[in-house]
């Protein structure tokens, strides 16, 4: 009898596997009987120790994190024949003032290419999955995967072009792969520079939270990461319809910065005092997921709230820092 796609098990290779979002779905691949081959350069766009802890856990489940550079190190005893599956999360995040934009170039465009490069060479190649984020499309992150991106950030550009190259090599038939495209991902493992484990740390450590000039009236699909992960895993058992195309994952539910912060005071039972701050250029001011394609082809359907979502964040920063 010929296996479905979600009962065989597979070994797939997971970049930027320390972070946030790699770290669960590293573990929830592991949780589904794959082989998961996890690596991350550990940089230090923020507390590395942060990303140390959360290899620490992963290894506790059997899952050791390896330090590789996708930049400069040797890729090959990485991306073999054996492998079949490429989760890529690793990239330089976020609309960091300290960040440049060559930083963006080699983390996102260069470190995806080197990759490619070696995925070519193979016979057997992984099914390549890229991950994204809602930033392509720009200051108004509401259109669908098939509306022209916008992007308005050194992030936004770059991870447009990674996206464009891992969907060249699927077009030209060099390989099968998909691209995901995230929506303002929240909950236990956030980096300490994203707003919700900032505004947590703030209420518990009264600190004065960065509000920067306008963003609390940005509106947000904040979705919390394991609706998040539901979503990227469910494309191993769809690779056929995936192949070639683009994904919008995360929540319908819109919330502005204000709601947020008002929710975390709620479950924190304080009031956070703020710090105003200028504007951020290339902010953007609405995300809102159309997922009616992922819906469709992968029955995706994001069903955490908000509260809920942060009521788990909350006690994950209490267990982890407190």
């Amino acid at each position: 009898m010929k296996l479905e796609l979600s009962q065989l098990r597979m070994k797939i290779l997971v970049t930027g596997a320390a972070g946030f979002i790699g770290s669960h779905t590293a573990e929830r691949l592991q949780s589904l009987g794959h082989t998961v081959v996890a690596v991350d350069n550990f940089s230090d766009y923020y507390d590395v120790s942060l990303k140390r802890k959360n290899a620490t856990m992963l290894a506790d489940k059997g899952i050791s994190v390896e330090n590789l550079d996708l930049r400069t190190d040797s890729l090959a005893a990485h991306i073999t024949e054996e492998t079949d599956a490429i989760f890529h999360f690793a990239a330089q995040p976020g609309i960091s003032a300290t960040s440049t934009f060559e930083s963006y170039l080699s983390n996102n465009i260069l470190a995806t290419q080197r990759m490619l490069d070696v995925v070519e060479t193979l016979d057997h190649k992984p099914f390549f999955v890229n991950i994204a984020t809602s930033s392509v499309y720009g200051l108004h992150a509401t259109l669908a995967e098939d509306e022209a991106p916008l992007p308005a950030s050194w992030y936004g550009v770059t991870k447009l072009a990674a996206e464009q190259l891992v969907l060249a090599y699927a077009r030209r038939g060099l390989l099968t792969g998909t691209s995901l495209r995230l929506y303002s991902v929240y909950g236990p493992r956030e980096r300490p520079d994203k707003l919700y484990t900032r505004l947590i740390d703030c209420g518990l450590n009264n600190k004065a939270f960065p509000l920067y000039e306008g963003s609390e009236k940005h509106l947000r699909s904040f979705t919390y990461v394991q609706d998040i992960v539901d979503g990227i895993v469910s494309v191993l058992e769809h690779q056929r319809i995936c192949n070639g195309e683009i994904f919008n994952l995360g929540t319908e539910e819109e919330n502005t910065t204000a709601t947020g912060i008002a929710t975390v005071e709620a479950i924190l039972g304080t009031s956070i005092q703020v710090e105003n701050k200028p504007a951020r250029p290339g902010d953007q001011s609405r995300t809102k997921a159309n997922i009616d394609k992922a819906r469709k082809l992968l029955n995706y359907n994001p069903t955490t709230g908000l509260k809920e979502g942060l009521e788990a964040q909350v006690a994950w920063f209490k267990k982890s820092f407190c």
